[in-house]
């Protein structure tokens, strides 16, 4: 069975695709993206675990 782990990100405003880029780069896949409690936008990541 995998097992997964999560990491959450901050997306900076015309900053996202690089940001994501270099998650993947490092094997993290996008799960969710969802507004921030203070108003930015959150990645949400997972990759399987080591």
């Amino acid at each position: 069975m995998t097992t997964w782990e999560y990491a959450t990100t901050p997306l900076l405003i015309h900053k996202e695709t690089a940001i994501l880029n270099n998650w993947g780069a490092d094997g993290w896949e996008l799960v969710h993206i969802a507004m921030g409690a203070e108003g930015g936008l959150i990645a949400f990541l997972k990759r399987p675990k080591a």
